[in-house]
């Protein structure tokens, strides 16, 4: 007799219930070992803090974290310079836990990145747009291009082909890519500013706020250059190519032209909303800006975000929160992302808030509203509603509107950064100080002690400048310029100072300069003695350099003008001027030395010409105005006969000065000079440093300079065998052929570019430093013609005082060596 067992449903349901949750359990088990690695199908290309280079070193490729250790990604960066530059990050928004648990790995067809810590196998980012097995190798190539090649050697994926906030020569900006900043200076995570060829029609490049905002566009391209961007036309050390621009295929690139010893450059998409071109200097370790966009840093769309007001003469921590405010990121804000804006500092209620007036100011708000009423019930109607958060009235139009939502964009009005408004007023919470002093006796207690407080300090500031105020007031009442961040000295304390004036360092033709010790430091003491002269160059000098500061021009630490005596001190230069190395017989400096010093000479005047209030120009640039400091690096000296120039003017007229030799052919003719005439004496400085000799001596053996009796002008020799290319023939003997061949071509091409005979010919010294440092190719330059009729001109052998047309008469006498050729 068969037998049946019964099942009841409910047993029944249980158990089917229970078989799929094995089942479930299963899969996930599969889907989890899926995404580990799997010896069998993944492959492992780094761990830990393993690293692969190119293959030169100048790219490694590996983990990293910035500040927060906790948070770390894989990237690209320069192995080969000092400074940490990523150019490259994989797991942008996905930041790993630990390095040690991080792993790159070919799995499943991709390039995958993985955080296996806690036993956990978290796949944080891997490869799109590709497919390959796991037989696939990984390269990173000298460009910093990280590709994977499969087994046939074909790249199948490369990461130039999806950028992160760097552009490298040899990669191509294409349709559909885009170019996103870091979210400040710490975070790797994609920012709100990127850059992208502008759709529809993909013929120029644009910058976007928030992925939908245009604030820069560069214009069309032309077929060489894009019309916004002149600089374009340059001859830079790269070559920009726009192969099919105004289609879909568009694509946008550049290369490097120079065959050798290539500089390390970049753009990059600043955090700031800025594209910057960067090249890397090995002569002062450190990368230097070539160019931007824009150019006015507070045009970037909500850089400061809302109610942050951008200063744009500020090179740091431009945008600040108004009074009543506060960042709504401190964090961020401290790190440069500013794009959180601002916020009041309290919730109370906003019916009990005031407005602050900012005055005419620039900005961008979409929600306003507008009416005619007067300025009370313009801020009645604001207060009456709490999304009200600012305003502004008219009073001639009796004219009202009321800002509503995020106010973006706040800037200066004369910053160019939009339209204009009637004075704004920001609403910010009421002050409540008096409330918060319990007592008026304690308010009574608290003034008298900031009275008393301030009264002494000023009794004893009134004590200790007694002795100076007589000369500070006669020197201000005389001079153009105010000083006031100079120490002015008694005649008898620089007497002492330099013990009577026993120790020269030298004489020049306004006076002597002597050796002495100011606060335990040694000090170079300056003391005019024409007699009936040098007031004027007096003034010149303190009220030039009294108020500017350059690591390469020297710094003046004060002066003195007590009755007759005029004095000036400034900080001692060990090594002494550099005339003194560009004698025969003379002490020597090597190549390197030579080249600092001729890129610090440079840069010291760019600073003069180009990023002072006032355009300054130096008017006698020549060796021995050129000191050198403990380490040789250069500072320029000497401003007595320099001339300021407004911002609103190119040109000054000037009276002849200077030293001939040095000084340029317009100077000579009367008319009204430009900094070219500082370009052109550095020029003539820079074939001296070149030659280490001075412009106007014996001929070398074999020269054209005539009879070895007689006086010998070398930059017209010099200049004809540069742009002949003969460069070697003009360096110094004494470097006995150790020196960078590529770097002497390049000193001695910017020197006859900066000697030609029509000023608009001359490079501005800012362009003479990007040449120098290679940022920009130095193409060979005509022979000045001026100088090259010296050279066969009758009036050439008579060079140094004896010819009938005296246009150039050799090194003034009146200056000899010293430590400040006055």
């Amino acid at each position: 007799m068969a037998s049946y067992s019964y099942i009841s449903p409910q047993i029944s349901h249980n158990f089917i219930i229970f078989i799929l949750i094995l089942t479930s359990l299963r899969l996930l088990t599969s889907i989890q070992s899926k995404s580990c690695s799997n010896p069998s199908s993944s492959k492992l290309i780094i761990s830990g803090n393993s690293t692969i280079y190119s293959e030169n070193r100048t790219f490694a490729l590996g983990f990293f974290h910035t500040n927060d250790e906790s948070k770390w990604y894989l990237g690209i960066w320069y192995v080969s310079i000092p400074t940490p530059t990523y150019v490259w990050v994989a797991n942008r928004e996905t930041p790993l836990r630990s390095r040690d648990s991080s792993s790159l790995e070919i799995d499943g067809g991709k390039l995958t990145v993985k955080d296996n810590l806690d036993s956990r196998c978290d796949v944080v980012w891997e490869s799109v747009d590709a497919n390959f097995d796991s037989e696939g190798d990984v390269k990173l190539l000298e460009d910093g291009d990280l590709v994977v090649m499969d087994a046939r050697g074909v790249a199948v994926w490369r990461s130039f082909d999806f950028p992160a906030d760097t552009f490298l020569p040899g990669m191509n900006l294409t349709v559909g890519q885009t170019l996103t900043c870091w979210k400040s200076s710490n975070d790797p995570a994609p920012g709100k500013y990127s850059l992208r060829l502008r759709p529809p029609d993909y013929g120029e490049v644009e910058l976007l706020f928030d992925e939908k905002r245009t604030y820069w566009t560069s214009g069309n391209w032309t077929g060489n250059i894009f019309s916004g961007v002149p600089e374009m036309t340059i001859p830079y050390i790269y070559r920009f190519y726009f192969t099919n621009p105004f289609t879909e295929t568009a694509t946008f690139g550049f290369i490097e032209t120079m065959p050798q010893q290539k500089p390390l450059t970049r753009f990059n998409i600043d955090s700031s909303g800025q594209i910057r071109q960067y090249t890397w200097s090995p002569q002062t370790i450190s990368w230097n800006m070539f160019w931007s966009r824009p150019e006015n840093p507070c045009r970037v769309y909500g850089l400061c975000g809302n109610l942050g007001f951008c200063n744009a003469k500020l090179t740091v921590n431009r945008c600040k929160c108004f009074d009543g405010f506060q960042p709504v990121d401190g964090a961020g804000w401290d790190a440069g992302d500013f794009s959180g804006g601002c916020v009041r500092d309290s919730d109370k209620n906003c019916r009990n808030d005031k407005f602050e007036a900012i005055g005419e100011v620039t900005f961008d708000q979409e929600k306003v509203e507008s009416s005619s009423s007067s300025r009370s019930d313009c801020e009645r109607k604001c207060l009456n509603n709490c999304s009200c958060i600012a305003l502004s009235h008219n009073p001639n139009t009796n004219s009202c509107k009321n800002y509503f939502g995020e106010i973006l964009n706040l800037g200066n009005s004369s910053s160019d950064l939009g339209i204009i408004h009637d004075p704004l007023n920001i609403r910010v919470p009421r002050g409540v100080t008096g409330k918060k002093i319990g007592s008026k006796t304690v308010i009574l207690i608290i003034t008298i002690s900031c009275f008393v407080a301030i009264s002494s300090i000023a009794i004893i500031g009134f004590v200790i400048l007694r002795k100076n105020t007589i000369t500070r007031k006669k020197l201000e009442e005389e001079s153009v310029f105010p000083v006031t961040n100079l120490k002015v000295f008694t005649y008898k304390e620089l007497h002492a100072a330099t013990n009577g004036f026993s120790e020269q360092l030298g004489h020049g033709g306004f006076g002597a300069v002597f050796s002495g010790t100011v606060d335990s430091a040694l000090v170079a003491v300056k003391r005019l003695e024409r007699p009936g002269g040098g007031e004027k160059e007096f003034r010149a000098e303190v009220c030039t350099i009294g108020n500017i500061q350059h690591v390469n021009l020297v710094r003046l630490r004060g002066f003195c003008s007590e009755e007759s005596h005029r004095l000036l001190v400034y900080d001692y230069m060990p090594n002494g001027p550099l005339s003194v190395y560009l004698k025969s017989g003379g002490r020597n400096l090597d190549w390197d030395a030579r080249f600092r010093i001729a890129i610090g000479i440079a840069r010291g005047i760019a600073y003069l010409h180009e990023e002072c209030r006032n355009c300054i120009i130096h008017c006698d640039i020549k060796p021995e105005n050129i000191l050198l400091d403990q380490d040789y690096s250069a500072k320029v000296s000497d401003f007595g006969l320099a001339k300021l120039i407004g911002r609103d003017f190119s040109r000054v007229l000037a009276t002849m000065r200077g030293t001939w030799g040095y000084v340029a052919p317009e100077w000579i003719s009367g008319v009204a000079i430009t900094t070219k005439a500082d370009v052109y004496s550095y020029g003539m400085t820079l074939l001296e440093l070149l030659g280490g000799r001075r412009n106007v001596e014996g001929p070398p053996d074999g020269g054209d300079g005539g009879a070895s009796n007689e006086k010998w002008f070398f930059p017209p020799w010099a200049a004809r065998r540069i742009t002949e290319g003969d460069v070697a023939a003009v360096v110094d003997e004494r470097l006995g052929g150790e020196y960078n061949m590529e770097e002497v071509v390049r000193v001695g091409l910017v020197a006859v570019w900066c000697i030609q005979d029509e000023e608009v010919a001359r490079p501005t010294m800012g362009m003479v430093v990007k040449m120098l440092e290679g940022v920009v190719v130095v193409e060979i330059p005509p022979p000045p013609k001026l100088l090259q009729a010296l050279v066969s001109g009758e009036s050439f052998r008579g060079v140094g005082g004896h010819s009938q047309n005296n246009t150039f008469t050799g090194v003034s006498n009146e200056s000899k060596d010293s430590q400040f050729a006055v």
